[in-house]
C-alpha cells in the first residue's frame, strides 16, 4: 500500500466522513486544504483507481475499501525501511532524542513495549 500526501489528506476526508459524497469531499478539501473541486476529483480518482476507495451511484458516494490503521501501519513500515533500514530502535532513539516525555508516557511506552 502506498499513499502520496494529497491520497492521505483525501483519505482523512473519507474515513471523516463515510460514506460521503464526492461533491461533499470536495467541498470539504476546499475549505481545509484550499483545493479545487479538479484536484479534488482527480485524487479521488487515483484513490479509486488504486482500490483504496469504492464508488457507488446515485450520487458519487465513496467509501473506504482500507482501514485507517492499515494505512498508519504501512506507512509507518515504509518510513522505518526508508529512513532506518527497519530499525525500530533508530526510529525510537531519533523520535525520543529531542523530546520530554512525562513520566505516565514513559510508563505507558513501557507498557506498550512489554505487552510485544
Amino acid at each position: 500500500m502506498k499513499l502520496y500526501d494529497s491520497e492521505i489528506k483525501l483519505m482523512e476526508i473519507i474515513w471523516a466522513n463515510e460514506p460521503v459524497s464526492a461533491k461533499q469531499i470536495s467541498l470539504i478539501a476546499d475549505k481545509e486544504i484550499g483545493w479545487n473541486k479538479n484536484t479534488t476529483y482527480t485524487v479521488i480518482k487515483k484513490v479509486i483507481d488504486k482500490g483504496y476507495v469504492k464508488r457507488e451511484e446515485p450520487g458519487f458516494i465513496c467509501t473506504a475499501l482500507i482501514k485507517k490503521e492499515e494505512a498508519q501501519k504501512s506507512e509507518a513500515k515504509g518510513l522505518l525501511d526508508k529512513l532506518f533500514h527497519g530499525s525500530k530502535k533508530a526510529l525510537f532513539s531519533a523520535l525520543l532524542e529531542d523530546e520530554k516525555l512525562s513520566d505516565a508516557e514513559i510508563d505507558e511506552l513501557r507498557e506498550l513495549i512489554n505487552k510485544r
